[in-house]
Order: structure tokens, then sequence, then C-alpha cells
């Protein structure tokens, strides 16, 4: 049964946010990388050296630094497919100075330059585009240019995206009932909340990711999220949809901010129920085959082989880059409109920062929740899809720019790397805008 324990534990840091450890307990990015490590190399694989899915070292760091880039050799997944197209042409201009950026820290007197950043916050490979255009571009550990990257709860933004696509459609209307589209959830938490309430996460759930209490609701949830097969004797439920059936409601919906990774799963089953296609086939068919993405990409599912939309996504640097052009672009790509303006406006705008303040961000002051992307309401609009250990999205729509980056930082709550690198965004959108 430890086996299961431990390995729930580590599906569910792939989307939750806990901080156990300083920094300072941990390797250096430097010191951690995978090559230097040795993990899963030779044949055969010395066995101190190797990591496995089902006993869950395979997300211990510092063995995560590998395993973030090899999601799919672990674990079942369902593939996004790109289609058969060439891929679309980015223009590359790279812009050696950007590594020499100094920015503050925040709430602190301390300076560091945008390339030590890099290192202090364990990245991966991160791209910058400006204008449309790559700008930088750098791979680090494990991560190539070829390779897909695990993007944890940055995948609750492309649920969010999706669903809002189809509620400027149409086909969802966000005023409605949950269980109005899935009658399954009328006895549960969702019944009497609107899928505006899900998209913004402003239900009332009870449900803990307290990974402190043994009886915490995350725990049975990931246990149902496994996709290994159950142990003798358990009797809980089986998936993702399963799960969401037994979670109960806590108060009244719609009132604060409560970041909780069902909510995306809730709405990944409202896309697919509404489309009539899962999320990795309406993500294909709406996207990836649509702005001639590089690679196909990829979702670990559950037994049942449902997607995992809160947190199951991987994909290439470039590519999500591209993605979030087009998000930038208000869902057009070179010259066609690939989605709905309306949604990517939505999007956009942002939520409520008055509910938002009611939930337990407080280093987020300001800043609001729309379809499953988090807005930081400062000066210059910027937005963004975030996940543990330091994945992000980052749209800067006054400068113009995209940035993506990958990483496997040790601590997976993102408050452990925010200070140095959310300044560190503003500084080099600042330096875009203001470049002749």
């Amino acid at each position: 049964m430890w086996s299961l324990f431990k390995t729930c534990f580590c599906v569910s840091i792939l989307f939750m946010q806990t901080t156990v450890y300083a920094q300072s307990d941990f390797l250096s990015a430097r010191d951690s990388e995978p090559s230097k490590l040795g993990w899963m190399q030779g044949f055969p694989i010395p066995a101190t050296k190797q990591l496995r899915f089902n006993d869950g070292s395979f997300f211990e760091f510092p063995a995560m630094r590998w395993s973030v880039v090899h999601m799919r050799d672990l674990m079942p997944t369902v593939n996004v497919s790109r289609g058969l197209a060439a891929p679309s042409k980015q223009a590359k201009q790279l812009d050696p100075a950007i590594d020499a950026i100094i920015f503050r820290f925040l709430k602190s007197n301390k300076d560091m330059s945008w390339e030590a950043s890099l290192w202090q916050n364990y990245t991966d490979g991160i791209v910058v585009l400006h204008r449309g255009k790559i700008v930088y571009e750098r791979y680090f550990a494990e991560l190539t240019e070829d390779q897909q990257h695990a993007a944890m709860s940055v995948t609750k933004s492309l649920t969010g995206t999706l669903g809002a696509v189809l509620v400027a459609e149409g086909k969802l209307d966000d005023k409605r009932l949950v269980s109005e589209y899935l009658p399954e959830l009328k006895d549960s938490a969702f019944g009497d909340a609107t899928v505006r309430q899900v998209l913004d996460m402003t239900t009332s759930l009870k449900f803990s990711e307290d990974y402190a209490n043994k009886n915490a609701e995350i725990w049975s949830y990931s246990a149902a999220g496994n996709p290994l097969p159950k142990p003798s004797g358990y009797t809980g439920p089986i998936g993702y949809y399963s799960a969401l059936k037994t979670i109960k409601k806590a108060g009244e919906h719609g009132q604060a901010f409560g970041y909780k990774t069902p909510n995306a799963d809730l709405a990944g089953w409202l896309v697919a129920r509404a489309s009539g296609k899962s999320v990795n086939k309406l993500l294909a068919e709406r996207v990836w085959s649509k702005i001639g993405m590089e690679q196909d990409s990829y979702y670990s599912v559950d037994e049942l082989g449902t997607p995992f939309a809160g947190g199951g996504f991987n994909a290439g640097l470039r590519d999500l880059a591209r993605f979030g052009e087009l998000i930038r672009n208000n869902g057009r790509w070179q010259g066609q409109q690939i989605l709905p303006a309306q949604a990517i406006k939505d999007i956009a705008a942002g939520g409520d920062p008055a509910v938002f303040a009611k939930s337990d961000h407080p280093d987020l002051a300001g800043w609001s929740y729309r379809d499953m992307w988090w807005h930081t309401g400062n000066k210059h609009g910027a937005y963004a899809a975030r996940g543990v250990h330091g994945q992000t999205i980052y749209i800067d729509p006054k400068a113009e720019m995209v940035l993506v980056r990958f990483a496997s930082h040790p601590i997976a709550a993102n408050g452990a790397n925010d200070g140095t690198s959310l300044p560190a965004y503003q500084a080099l959108a600042e330096y875009l805008l203001n470049k002749k």
C-alpha cells in the first residue's frame, strides 16, 4: 500500500503547491543536471540509477530533473497530434544583450542578472518571442529542442482556453449549472455550480490539499487518478470522473477564488461532453494541427485513459510558444482566425481581483483568475499560465512578448521562484518595449 501512497503523492505533486524545504537544502542547478548524476543511463541501467513510476522515485529531487522530460517513458499517455502539415517557420533574431538585463528581487534590495536567474530557478528551457520573432532561446539539463517537457498546471490554462472557446461558440453556456451538462454530478459539490464558477475556480469545495493530513481529500483523489491497477482491497473511485462525483460542497459558490485541481478536471469533462471529443482530440483539432506545430504533444491519463486535464500535458518548448503567440494575437495565426477572438479577449481581460483577494495568495496582490489563466493586474496587462516547479507561459500584451519556461525547481510551489521570476519577466518586457 505504501507504493500506492508514494505514487499518489508524486501524481498529485504534478499539479499541487507545497513548500517543505528551503532551496539551500538541495543540489544547485548545475550540480543536479541528470547527465552528471547518471539517471537511467546504461544497458542495463544500474540499480542505483533506476527510476520508477510505481514507487514514486521518478519524481523525487534531483531525479525529477530527468523525469520531467521523460513522462511518456514512465506512464501511460494519449497523443495530441500535430497533423501531417509542415511546421510553421519562426523567424529568429537572438539578442545576446538579454543575458545582462538586471532586475531586483521582489521585496528585496538585491539585484540579479537575467542569466543568473535561469540557474537560480532550475530552468530546463526558455524561449522568448517578441512580435512573433524568437529573440531568446536556451536549453539546459535534460531538455533538448526535439523533446517534450511536463507542463504541469500550465495544462489547466489549455483546458480553460478550450472551455472559453466553447463558451464563445455557444456550445457551452457559462451561466448554466454543471448538472445540466453532467447530470452525473447533481449530488456532488458541483451540482449547483455554474460553468463560469468552475472555469474561474470560484467553487466552494470540501477538498483539502494538506499533505500533512493523511485524511485530506487529495489522497483519495490522487489514488483514483493513478493509472496503475488498484491494489487488492481498494474500494475508492476509479478515474478522475468517478472521483469528481465524491467531492462535497463546503460553502456558497462564487464568493472566493480557490485554486483546486478538480475544477480543471471537471472543465475537461465539460469540454468533452459539450464537444463530443476528449481534450486531447479537441486540442489537436482546434490548435495543434492548425498552426504548424513541430511535434506532437501528449497527456498523461488515468486508469481508464481519461486525459489529466488538470496537470498532465507535455509539449515541446517552441510549440508551447506558438500557442502563447496564438493567444497573444487574439486567436489569429498568420492571417487566419484559428480561435474565436471573443474567447481570447475574455481570457486577457482577467477576473475579479476582489474575489481573488479572498484566496490564500497574499504575495499576488492585485491579481485575478479567468478561464484558468492568472492575470497579474500589472500596468502591461500581463497574464500567465502557471505550473509547479516553475512552468509558465507569460504573455505581456504591451511589450508584444511571449515567454515560455520549463523548469524543475526542487520546491513545487511557485512562491519559491516568483521572487526571481516575475521581476525578471517584467524587466525583459520593459527592455523589449524600449528597444529600438
